[in-house]
């Protein structure tokens, strides 16, 4: 079932000399499962029973009760562990919050789990009930979070663990820019990963620990720049950034694992479609000799858990009525995948800024701005349901709408272009204008070359010094995603309108079946 592949930079200083005393340990792990209890389409949405029962369909917690149960039988000694970003992503989470996650979490058998930013969508006292819930340690190093009485001498920066007469040093790391990305609220001020997993690191080593690996939830490029800049970590488990690492799959975006001097870094996508399953040996005096393995994809070869799907369909039940109500129809699949919407015009963010544009521009607005990341799946063709609505859209934003200088849009487009290279949720997604970026000039250096208004005329280009009524949602409006000029109590804002779920089914229902599109509203230089 799994082709054990050793890469060339796997191999690359890694496999000389004999150690005397090999210590074989198997890591398996997740990252960013989302609520995605259920299995899903190739779409990472939602997957009609008839497609699993014919094989169609990825995922789903009952497929990873089987494919954990059967790594562990193939190895000795194992260890399980958790990327982030359990929280957020279906109705799942909308109607348990942190609940279910702990019950499948304990069923599973975790040893730890870093904090995800998701696990502060609802504030400190949602993620405390969490961790009073499971089993196993939640991990956060590089954040102060002394001020803060719910998560203080709970929540902590590292543990040590035994397996096979071994300590293990953990170590958990959440994205420096998490007060941007969620809510975790004025007492907790998060910090450069690099100097935290450092001290950890120095600290587990003096109290004797030599093999130490770090659960990051900062994504692959952060997790690169944190094992090149710092000594003593052998393997990073990481999450955040949704990255497939394979040697054998097309589309991976690097080897598995990748390494970066002697530390192996490994992720396995999102959404429960791969369970990650790195073998590692360390020699007697801990240090790592090989690193070999390859993501396990759950798709309909691996037989569901019985038990679970029984279970699930149990928590399932009062989310039925709400999610099997038909709102619309597709006329092809929408496309909203991250690695499309994060980066330039897609189908899912025409969809969802047209529908904010038009559910308040006889109010006046203008102008609507999304944010990418509150775009977390595509839908399928045919009927659309308001559960896949709910999966696309599963934060419970509301529109707002606020009246700003033309000047303060070129800035807040220029926020939305200026970490493309670490395809980040701040893309713009608009309508009602559209604008040319550079990416040969520097982040916040001048990208945006060119925006231009819709008028009764056609397009014009933006006046920095008119004023504009712009909507957009209620997180990106409260300074999110680093669109802090949108902040503030000084531009005639409403920030209390309708759901964005809603606006979008509600647009979707009027123009049935909806022609998914692109129009060049966003482009390059």
């Amino acid at each position: 079932m799994l082709t054990r592949l050793l890469t060339c930079a796997a191999a690359l200083g890694l496999t000389a000399g004999v150690a005397t005393a090999d210590y074989a340990l198997t890591i398996l792990h997740t990252n960013d499962f989302h609520a995605r209890f259920e299995p899903i389409s190739k779409y990472d949405s939602g997957c009609d029973p008839a497609d699993n029962a014919e094989g169609k369909c990825f995922g789903g917690i009952a497929r990873l009760v089987t494919a954990i149960a059967d790594a562990r039988a193939r190895s000795d000694t194992s260890i399980l562990v958790d990327g982030g970003d359990q929280f957020q992503g279906t109705l799942f989470y909308t109607y348990y919050k942190g609940k279910v996650a702990a019950e499948m979490m304990n069923k599973l058998g975790y040893d730890a789990m870093t904090v995800g930013n998701h696990e502060f969508d609802d504030g400190p006292a949602v993620l405390r009930g969490f961790m009073d819930a499971v089993d196993f340690p939640v991990l956060m190093s590089n954040a102060d979070i002394s001020a803060e009485e719910l998560l203080a001498g709970k929540l902590q920066k590292s543990t040590v663990i035994e397996r096979g007469g071994q300590k293990l040093g953990l170590i958990g790391l959440t994205p420096e820019d998490t007060g941007d990305l969620a809510a975790p609220g004025p007492n907790i001020t998060f910090s450069d990963p690099v100097a935290a997993v450092q001290a950890e690191v120095d600290r587990l080593t003096a109290e004797g620990v030599n093999k130490i690996i770090v659960l990051s939830h900062s994504g692959y490029a952060v997790d690169k720049r944190v094992a090149a800049e710092t000594t003593g970590v052998d393997v990073i488990v990481g999450g955040h950034s949704n990255t497939l690492l394979s040697n054998a799959r097309d589309g991976a975006v690097g080897p598995y694992p990748t390494m970066v001097g002697d530390t192996a870094i490994v992720q396995a996508y999102a959404y429960g479609k791969f369970l990650g399953e790195l073998n590692v040996t360390f020699d007697d005096n801990g240090n790592l000799t090989q690193a070999v393995g390859e993501p396990i994809v759950m798709d309909g070869t691996v037989v569901q858990d019985e038990a679970t799907v029984t279970r699930i369909a149990e928590l399932a039940a009062p989310l039925e009525e709400i999610r099997n109500q038909v709102v619309a129809a597709a006329a092809a699949p929408i496309n909203g995948e991250r690695d499309v919407c994060r980066v330039q015009e897609c189908e899912m963010g025409n969809l969802v800024a047209d529908a904010m544009l038009n559910r308040v521009a006889d109010q006046g607005a203008q102008i609507a701005i999304a944010n990418s990341g509150g775009l977390r799946a595509s839908i399928d063709a045919g009927d659309v349901t308001m559960g896949e609505v709910l999966t696309v859209l599963p934060f419970q934003n509301t529109l707002s709408t606020f009246r700003i200088s033309g000047q303060t849009v070129i800035d807040a487009l220029e926020n939305g272009v200026s970490q493309v290279e670490e395809v980040k949720g701040r893309f713009p997604q608009v309508a009602g204008l559209k604008f040319t970026w550079d990416p040969s000039v520097a982040p916040n250096q001048g990208r945006i070359i060119e925006v231009m208004v819709a008028t009764e005329d056609g397009f014009a280009p933006i006046d920095p010094a008119a004023s504009y009524l712009v909507v957009t949602n209620n997180y990106v409006r409260n300074g999110g995603d680093g669109f802090k000029m949108f902040a503030g109590d000084d531009k005639d804002a409403y920030d209390y309108g309708p759901d964005l779920a809603d606006v979008t089914a509600e647009f979707l229902a009027e123009n049935k079946p909806y022609q998914p599109y692109l129009d060049g509203r966003i482009s390059q230089k």
